[in-house]
């Protein structure tokens, strides 16, 4: 045994980005496969058989914009299915614009974007039936969209007025709808996913046959649930898709501080047992093709599957966020993967179902179509005008049965 005192002494290492701010943005640490090259595996894979998979990148569109490839040649979607899709992404981008200009109108406390990470929850939504339950972050308002929750509905929320379906009692950006499969937002980060694992299980040891959605960030798998989920989902064979979305950044906070030495987040499930794979998450083709996958291994009954997007945040965090202060300005132009929504529409184009006019002309009827729904929820009220939810509210909803010392508080405030 060496001698101690002859070894130099302990340090931490503490990893860095690639580039600060000033810096040239350098993404060449990103080992991206052509598209197609990627193999896809027997829904019922061994995990063992398939690690591979958790350390390279799932692709179907190409720069020419084909659909290439095994995972393209299991898709069973139409263009039209397609285009549905690509009106999807191009709704929560607008959406998403308008609410952050009211936010910077102060019409709304805080808001948070989407930008550049669309694909991946418009595209997982197509995965799932009726019954089947997300369990997500902030960044998943396209899963609400794809299922066809109405735009109103959440601009009440984001300007907590006196339609608000969450009666002020949450953040503007935490909706909630069990009838489209969207379970409640929480502002403390990672409790979702262990909540899903259980919902899931709840659903096998009823004899059901729906199946849950985890949803985490990078900087969130850090967190003690995340590992908790992926005990109880491997013990037990939690019928559950393990979402990891890797768009590079926590608020300020490179993902590599988060991923430590496991190389991508995807190869945290391998230590499980878990099935896993990393797909490219500006790949609206390749996110429903390996969502499909998952859904269909979680319903035949053979367990949970982790999927890692690769993306990137192109916004910043949130409202209260501002990402120059960490990373370079050029950083969301210069990521590899390109855009999602201009890929989808350049795949389209080249089927022939869609042009450059059709999509101007989309982006103009959305755009009304937003506006005017914005206008209608600002006429109920905004943050700090118009009508807001009655204090009343904080009494209901609460208790099945109200017990008797609420039944006073209420009574007392002239309710």
């Amino acid at each position: 045994m060496p001698d101690p005192d002859a070894l130099p002494p302990l340090s931490l290492t503490v990893p860095e980005p690639e580039v600060r701010p000033g810096g040239q943005p350098d993404f060449s640490h990103v080992a991206i496969p052509r598209a197609g090259t990627v193999r896809r595996p027997p829904v019922d894979a061994d995990p063992e058989e398939i690690r591979d998979l958790a350390f390279t990148i799932i692709r179907v569109m190409n720069r020419e914009g084909e659909a290439v490839g095994p995972w393209a040649e299991a898709l069973d979607f139409t263009p039209e299915d397609l285009l549905e899709g690509l009106r999807h992404m191009m709704t929560l981008r607008i959406y998403d614009a308008r609410m952050l200009n009211a936010q910077r109108q102060q019409k709304t406390s805080f808001y948070m974007q989407h930008l550049g990470e669309e694909a991946i929850s418009c595209g997982f939504q197509r995965a799932l039936a009726p019954g089947d339950m997300n369990f997500p972050t902030y960044r998943q308002a396209g899963l609400l969209i794809a299922a066809g929750y109405p735009l109103s509905a959440m601009m009440n929320q984001v300007f907590s007025n006196a339609e608000d379906p969450m009666r002020g009692r949450q953040l503007p950006v935490c909706y909630s709808s069990r009838e489209h499969g969207f379970f409640t937002i929480s502002g403390n980060l990672a409790t979702q996913y262990i909540q899903a694992v259980g919902w899931a299980m709840a659903s096998a040891i009823s004899g059901d046959r729906k199946i849950s959605a985890a949803w985490i960030g990078d900087g969130s798998t850090a967190e003690s649930d995340f590992h908790a989920a992926l005990v109880f989902a491997s013990t037990y064979k939690a019928p559950v898709v393990l979402n990891v979305v890797n768009n590079q950044w926590a608020i300020s906070t490179f993902q590599g501080i988060a991923r430590g030495g496991s190389g991508t987040f995807a190869a945290r499930g391998l230590g499980f047992g878990i099935p896993s794979l990393r797909v490219d998450g500006n790949d609206y083709l390749a996110v429903m093709a390996v969502a499909k996958w998952a859904a269909e291994r979680a319903r035949r009954n053979l367990g949970p599957t982790m999927i890692e997007y690769v993306t990137y945040r192109a916004g910043g965090h949130s409202t209260s966020d501002d990402p120059s202060a960490y990373r370079p300005a050029e950083e969301s132009t210069a990521w590899p993967l390109g855009d999602p929504v201009l890929r989808l529409k350049n795949h389209l184009i080249r089927l022939g179902v869609w042009s450059d006019e059709r999509h101007a002309q989309a982006e103009a009827e959305i755009l009304a179509e937003i506006t005017a729904a914005q206008k209608r929820a600002e006429a109920i009220g905004t943050l700090h005008h118009g009508q807001h939810p009655s204090p009343v509210d904080m009494f209901e909803d609460v208790y099945a049965e109200m017990p008797p010392h609420l039944l006073k508080q209420r009574h007392e405030a002239g309710f």
